[in-house]
């Protein structure tokens, strides 16, 4: 089955830049209406602009998707622009270098709400709308490759995407009789500035946190993802994978974890991971000041739309 994307509104978060961006422009391209959702409205505003300079049609919207109200201002705001959306893709996403032992509560809270449950709200509230509506959909989330495993000190960041893997094996199941399509995005590493934001908010600017380590065969351009996305969105299917490599590794790790665990040992720093810090406050040390993104109002929804390792 081919399903047809003309006119067929998508809302997109942590649209303005990375997978969220390139994302847009490849729906649009398709012949999709999209709206554009992010914190900051200059990134949402390029991305539309360039847009309908190649003929297409969109929308732009600012927002904290932390707002507990985000995800029905931007839904209304869909329909009043293109009218009921099709497909809802939660993209919007933040990272943490961090040691798990020293991850503070502030800082998992913070993390869990932009990529766990500000993606339940958005995916939740565009259900109930196309279940009222009896028009059936599809729901996108960013799930990254790390719903499947934790490299060392991402156990928070991998914690949050694990979670809402699961939450969309649900939700698909649930959602499925009702003509409602729910699909996982499983990027590798990206090549956007993601890490370099996580790096930033963990207090770790002297380095990027993930991509000059990763190699090159590991590592994709945004457009690769949006490529996949858009095949997805014609003809749905579970999971979005880029790497058929690491998908396999992820199913590897699954029946044989110590062989994983071997390998992500090579990546541990043992200096750091002794590093001393409050873990009911400031992290301390180098790795970090305890900032989160609400400190960084750029990384949510914004440059870090996912850029995953």
């Amino acid at each position: 089955m081919t399903i047809d994307l003309h006119q067929r509104p998508i809302v997109i978060t942590g649209g303005g830049s990375g997978i969220g961006a390139a994302t847009a422009v490849a729906c649009a391209a398709a012949g999709m209406p999209v709206v554009l959702a992010g914190r900051r409205l200059e990134t949402l505003e390029s991305v539309r602009t360039r847009i309908e300079a190649d003929g297409g049609h969109a929308a732009v919207i600012s927002l904290d998707v932390t707002d507990i109200a985000h995800a029905a201002r931007v839904l209304d705001f869909a329909t009043e622009q293109f009218g009921v959306p099709w497909a809802v893709f939660a993209n919007a996403g933040r990272g943490l270098d961090r040691p798990a032992h020293r991850t503070t509560d502030e800082e998992m809270r913070a993390i869990f709400e932009v990529n766990y449950f500000a993606a339940h709200r958005l995916l939740s509230q565009a259900a109930a709308r196309m279940i009222a509506g009896g028009h059936g959909g599809h729901l996108l989330a960013s799930a990254s490759c790390v719903s499947k495993f934790a490299p060392p000190y991402h156990g928070a960041y991998a914690a949050t995407k694990a979670s809402i893997d699961l939450l969309c094996q649900a939700m698909r199941l649930e959602l499925s009789p009702l003509g409602i399509y729910v699909s996982t995005v499983h990027p590798i590493t990206t090549i956007t500035d993601f890490f370099d934001e996580s790096a930033r908010v963990s207090g770790r600017s002297e380095h990027s946190c993930g991509l000059h380590h990763t190699p090159r065969l590991l590592q994709q351009k945004p457009e690769r993802v949006a490529k996949a996305i858009v095949k997805c969105l014609r003809h749905p299917r579970p999971e979005v994978w880029t790497s058929t490599l690491v998908r396999m590794v992820s199913a590897v790790r699954t029946v044989m974890p110590k062989l994983m665990d071997r390998q992500f040992r090579r990546m541990v720093d043992i200096t750091r991971t002794q590093e001393s810090g409050d873990s009911e406050g400031d992290s301390g040390g180098e790795g970090g000041s305890g900032r989160t993104s609400i400190d960084h109002p750029a990384s949510v929804g914004s440059t870090i739309d996912n850029a995953d390792r």
